[in-house]
């Protein structure tokens, strides 16, 4: 009887130890696997951002194929969500609660991450190198700990084009703003206002907004051209920054144009009317594959291994798919930093203390670098124009610090 009894107590005891181990365990986290979660436009009229998540799951593979991180491999699962950011709620609570990731990285979108935010927040679930350079993600870290961006702050990129219109004309400048009007696009053009100081209400004749779920800005381009502008910033995404160079050339309109970084890509720029998309100037801070500058360049022909061995059938030019690269290589240091004995809190820890001066993907004088109080992974860019087909870096890098 009395053996029985220890028996059973030895028993309940295993269990109970299993129950704790399980209930302990880090979500998502095994002994030979991380698995991480996305989502993003693979999709839809958006889905040029693909590029990002398809480039970022090249590297993990390619780092899988050397043996991983700590011993372990890294699980990538990423869902379309066709840039609505309804969409990206249902993706993000189903990668949590059924597909159980470790964390999420790069999703793609400012709209996206503001919508799952709150809930990722709620569930500790670290929400880590968005791919989205709205100002909040990295201001905001005292009421939302578990998130922070990777791209160059949007205030900061609006703020840079406007000090060089003062730089380079800024007595004559007659500036109209096409904007997405939402989050991403007022972050835009609130840096853009503050860049221009007092200039701002002398130099800027018209802003007009456009709703993302419009199916063309046609009339807003001819409102902007009306004003008398000969200067243009386009704050805008996807097919509405084609149809503004479109819509401008269809109209005769021939202004100083400034391009906003998540539409640059050349893959986007070639797509446009040359003589219209002629002397562009937007930002860079990843290497493009298709400017002359980085033809025999040792991280863009890192990027063509990979793509060739992993990404097959993408576009070897593709912008998007170096950025998200960039992101995994970021992603990957944190991973190794956070330890073997991997948690949420490591990774957190070690994504808000880093400095990485050895990206080969990012453009000569661009580094990581973030604290547990600057949450600005990428807060130096360059400039760069459109010239005959191609970007041209002209300039040192520039600070993007908020």
């Amino acid at each position: 009887m009395t053996r029985n009894l220890c028996a059973i107590a030895v028993a309940a005891l295993l269990v109970a130890g299993i129950a704790t181990a399980s209930t302990t365990a880090t979500p998502g986290v095994s002994a030979t696997t991380i698995t991480l979660g996305s989502s993003g436009p693979l999709t839809g009229e958006a889905a040029a951002a693909a590029g990002v998540l398809r480039g970022a799951e090249g590297y993990f593979k390619y780092v899988n194929a050397r043996g991983g991180v700590n011993g372990r491999k890294i699980d990538f699962k990423y869902l379309d969500d066709a840039y609505d950011p309804s969409r990206t709620v249902q993706n993000v609570r189903q990668l949590i609660q059924q597909d159980n990731v470790f964390a999420l990285f790069s999703v793609v979108g400012t709209n996206g991450n503001l919508a799952i935010r709150d809930y990722a927040n709620a569930a500790g679930v670290p929400t880590v190198f968005s791919a989205a350079g709205a100002t909040t993600f990295g201001r905001d870290y005292v009421k939302y700990p578990w998130t922070i961006g990777y791209l160059p702050p949007y205030g900061e990129e609006g703020e840079l084009y406007a000090k060089h219109i003062l730089a380079t004309n800024g007595k004559k400048a007659k500036v109209a703003v096409l904007y997405q009007s939402d989050d991403y696009g007022k972050d835009l053009l609130a840096g853009f206002r503050r860049g221009l100081g007092a200039k701002a209400r002398t130099s800027i004749v018209q802003t007009v907004g456009y709703d993302p779920t419009a199916s063309d800005v046609q009339s807003q381009v001819a409102q902007l051209k009306a004003s008398g502008a000969n200067t243009l910033c386009i704050f805008a995404f996807g097919k509405f920054a084609i149809q503004a160079f479109q819509y401008a050339n269809k109209l005769g309109w021939k202004p100083q144009i400034y391009i906003n970084d998540v539409a640059s890509a050349s893959s986007i720029m070639q797509i446009n009317p040359r003589s219209t998309a002629e002397g562009s100037i937007s930002i860079v801070w990843g290497k493009d594959p298709a400017t002359p500058k980085f033809k025999n360049d040792a991280g863009t022909a890192l990027a063509a291994k990979i793509i060739k061995t992993y990404i097959p059938g993408a576009n070897p030019s593709d912008g998007f798919l170096i950025a998200g690269m960039a992101e995994a290589f970021s992603m990957v240091d944190a991973l190794k930093a956070a330890g073997k004995n991997l948690t949420r809190k490591s990774l957190m820890s070690a994504v808000t203390h880093m400095i990485e001066a050895n990206i080969p993907f990012l453009v000569p004088g661009v580094t990581v670098h973030t604290t547990p109080t600057f949450r600005f992974p990428i807060s130096a860019v360059q400039l760069q124009r459109w010239h005959n087909g191609h970007w041209e870096l002209f300039g040192g890098a520039q600070s993007a610090k908020p």
